[in-house]
Parts: C-alpha cells; structure tokens; sequence
C-alpha cells in the first residue's frame, strides 16, 4: 500500500511541481540576461505601473466579491427560498465558461443597445467582467462552509436571538475562514487572469508575461514578469497553510439536507426572490442575449459549429482525457491526506494548492522551459505536455473533492474488511471506491469543467495545429466578424453548460431521492 501509493506521488510531483522548481532554479542562478530583464521589469516605470495595476484590479474584485458573494451564499444556502436550485446554477455560469466570453457577450450587448466599443475597456470594464466571472467562488464557498455550522449552536441562538444577531453572531464567525480562503483563491485568480484584461486593453503582470512569450519569445522577459505572480502564490499558500488550512480543508462536522437548519423567510420570500432573479439576469442572461443577438441567426450558428467542429473534437477529448488523469491522481492524493494526516503528507496539499494558485501562463512557462529538449520531445511536441499542465494546474480540485468523499465513509467499514482477512486492493475496490463514488464522479466533472474553460494554460500549450475552441475563439476575436466570434461563443456556452446542466440535474435529484 504504502510504496504503491508513494510511487503514485513521486511520479506526480515529479511531473508537475518539478518543471516549476526549474524554472525558480533560473531565478536563483540569474544569467546575464535574465538579470537584466528582471531589473528592468522591477525597477522601471512600466514595472510599478504593471505592479499597481495587478494589485489594484485584485483587490477590487476580492473586495467586491466577497462583500457580495456572501450574504448571497446566505441568501441561496441557508433561506428556504423557491427555485435557489435553479438560481443558483445560473449565477455559476459565468464561473464555467473561459472568461473572455464574458467580456465578449458584454460587448455584444452592449454594442446591440447602441454603446461605443469603448464603453468597457479598461479598469472598469475589467473590475465588471472579473467581478461576474468569481463572484461565484465566494458565494459556493458560504454556501459549503454553512454546512458546517453544528446546528445546535444556531438553534440554542434562536431561543434568545433573530436570525440576523445569529448569523451576525454565530455564524458567519464559524464560517469566516473559509471565506477568507475563498478571498485568497479570488485574488490570486484574478492577478493571474490574463485573457479579459487583454481583451479590454487593461496592462497587468500575467498579461505583460503572455505577451512577451507568445508574440516576441523573449524567455526571459517573460519569465521575469512571472516572478511577482510566483511570490504572490507562494505567500497566500504559506498564509493559507499556516492559518486557514486546518480550518478549512478537515471540517469536524458537515450537516447533510436533514439536520441542516434554514430560515424561513415568511413574507419576504418573494422579495427575496425577485431580487436573486434580477441579479441572475443582468449578470447572465443579458450578455447571453447580446450573444445570441450578434450571432444574427441560425445559420452563422451552424456555420460556426462546422468549421470548428475539429477544434470541439480535440476539445472534449482533451477535456475527458484531463479530467481522467486528475480524478486518478487526485484520488491518491486525497487517501493519502485522509490515512495520513502529519505534516509531512500536509505539505502536500500545500504543494497542489501553490500550484492551482500560480497563473496557467507560469506554469506553461515552467513547463515548456522544461520540457523542450531533444530527449523529451515525445511530450513536448504531443497533446501529453497539455495534459501534463492540466494536472498540474486542476490537482488540488480533485485532491480535495476526493478527501471529502473519503472522509465521509466510516472507517468501521474498511476495519471490519481488514478483520475478514480482505487485502489493501480488496477494501479500495470493494469499499472505498463504491462508497467514494459520489465525489470521484464529481471530481471528474469539476475538472472536466475546468479545462473546458482554461485559456491562458491552453494557449500556450497546445501542439501545433491541434488548436482547442477556445483557443481558436479567443485568436480569432483578433480579426474575425463579430458575428463569427458570437456563434463560437454560443458553441463554447453550449459545450460547457449542457454537461454542466446534466450532472447538476442528476446530483440533485440523487439528493432529493435520499
């Protein structure tokens, strides 16, 4: 058990985390050149301009979505209020798709309504578009971390207290450090987003990074403008490895739909509601529109969907292929945290946290700083570099969701299978796998989801002329029609949302049924 599951991890931080450290060894064995352009990006105007503009842009979107995502979370995990299914499932779209398409669709809309081009471009359409795209990782984060709340806390509040002095008082304390690690994740996610803020013509470090890799191959420069995206992901994973992580990722209690208290809004459940649906429809439905109303009609639609049908294909199966990699590592990853919680095995979570943290274009970077030699061409000129970056990148979503599952299962289950004599590969097929399925087909989905919607990993990855969607989306917004660039959009929605909207219906229905 023991060297089949170490075998497991050394392969997976050797195949991952090790082409990152190479490319830190670069900053620590700074060549002439390197030294220069660090210099340079550091000390020069440009330099501080990128500095303020990333931290800015971060900070403002994690203020704004946390102050939002909250009471939202509240709103949509803990009022019994109608159709929350449903409105909640809509307020996650924008967090499924690639987040250009956000900034697109808004484009689009407002383009149809009669604004000028202009209208969203730089800090404040870019501050719009990020808040809508994580507004939802806050909001899922309260809405989980409510499950953790020992319903007897709240109920023995109730006695002597409203609803809001208890969620003021009680709650919200509970829950705060997973809050506050859903606010690490916003800012480290939006310092390392490169796509809108390209799109919206808005200056910031994962941008200047992409640029000079993939337009002038200036390693270098591109590389040292990777460095402050780097110390950021290590400094809010040590914060959160220090402080949150225990908080956080071994929750003593977790109320299933039975013992979990909600609030009965009484009269202001309508209100409630009508509010929740409008948010919904401005933040989703109405770019939407604006999308399907610059497609123009059915056929560019269809012409859309048959030039890049090839570019779905690799899409999917990339996606499939991706996802089955990170459900199978994730997977040892979680056991091992969940049979051997020291620090130790601790770190590493903390290693796929840093690593799920950096931006896609650092790791892509690293990786094919590493992996561009002769001797490894097999993966480098291949769809397996890609891959490679995927469970890099995605390796702490799956290495969670499947601790969470593991932990569920009382461990009297595998003792008794023990006690009958039953081998380690006979309790993980007969019982661990059976029992932990729930969360391993989730695991699947959520990185199958996404890698769907990853672009800046994706762009600079991909072998050539085995392009994904959206790649082949966000180049053609370049120079192709607005009209084209809206039905590659819709196809890009429908390929998300369709497997999306198929395992929501079926996870919650199977929660219905219990």
């Amino acid at each position: 058990m023991a060297l089949f599951t170490g075998v497991i991890l050394l392969l997976f931080l050797g195949l991952t985390l090790l082409p990152v450290g190479a490319m830190l060894w670069r900053f620590f064995a700074l060549s002439d050149t390197l030294a220069a352009s660090l210099t340079e990006l550091l000390f020069s105007t440009h330099g501080w301009e990128l500095l303020a503009h990333s931290v800015l842009l971060a900070s403002l979107v994690t203020l704004s979505t946390t102050m939002a995502g909250v009471p939202l979370g509240i709103l949509l995990g803990k009022v019994d209020l109608p159709f929350r299914r449903f409105l909640t499932f809509l307020l996650f779209v924008p967090l499924m798709l690639p987040p250009y398409i956000f900034a697109v669709a808004w484009n689009a809309f407002l383009r149809t309504a009669g604004f000028p081009m202009e209208t969203l471009s730089g800090l404040g359409g870019t501050f719009f578009i990020l808040f809508a795209v994580y507004l939802p990782l806050p909001t899922l984060a309260t809405m989980l971390f409510l499950r953790t709340v020992p319903s007897r806390l709240e109920e023995a509040g109730r006695l002597c207290a409203s609803w809001p002095t208890v969620l003021r008082s009680i709650t919200l304390p509970t829950i705060l450090p997973g809050i506050l690690l859903a606010a690490l994740i916003v800012f480290l996610l939006t310092l390392g987003e490169s796509s809108v803020p390209m799109y919206l013509h808005y200056d910031v470090y994962a941008v200047e990074s992409f640029v000079q890799f993939s337009a002038f191959y200036r390693f270098d420069t591109a590389t040292a403008a990777t460095l402050p995206l780097v110390a950021a992901a290590l400094c809010l994973t040590l914060v959160e490895n220090l402080y949150l992580r225990n908080r956080t990722a071994f929750p003593r209690h977790f109320a299933d739909s039975d013992t979990f208290l909600r609030i009965d809004p009484g009269e202001s459940k309508y209100p409630l509601l009508l509010f929740t649906a409008t948010w919904t429809t401005v933040t989703v439905l109405l770019p939407m529109t604006g999308l399907a109303m610059e497609a123009g009609n059915f056929t560019h639609l269809l012409d859309a969907f048959t030039t890049a049908f090839d570019a779905l294909s690799r899409t999917l199966l990339y996606a499939a292929a991706g996802a089955t990699l990170l459900t199978f590592f994730g997977f040892f990853i979680g056991y091992t945290l969940f049979k051997h919680p020291f620090r130790g095995v601790e770190a590493l979570d903390a290693v796929t946290i840093f690593l799920f943290t950096l931006p896609g274009t650092v790791i892509a970077i690293a990786f094919i700083l590493f992996w561009n030699t002769p001797s490894t061409n097999l993966v480098y000129a291949t769809p397996l570099i890609l891959l490679l970056g995927y469970l890099a990148k995605y390796a702490a979503l799956t290495g969670r969701l499947s601790f969470v599952g593991l932990s569920s299962i009382p461990p009297s289950m595998e003792e008794a299978a023990q006690i009958a004599g039953a081998g380690w590969f006979g309790r993980l097929r007969h019982i661990l796998l059976p029992l932990a399925m729930d969360a391993i087909a989730g695991s699947w989905i959520v990185a199958f989801l996404f890698i769907l919607r990853d672009t800046d990993l994706t762009t600079l990855l991909y072998p050539s002329g085995n392009d994904t969607l959206s790649v082949r989306i966000f180049t053609t917004m370049a120079n192709g029609s607005p009209e084209t660039v809206a039905s590659l959009c819709l196809v890009m929605a429908a390929t998300v949302l369709l497997p999306a909207s198929a395992a929501w219906i079926h996870f919650i229905g199977k929660e219905r049924r219990r």
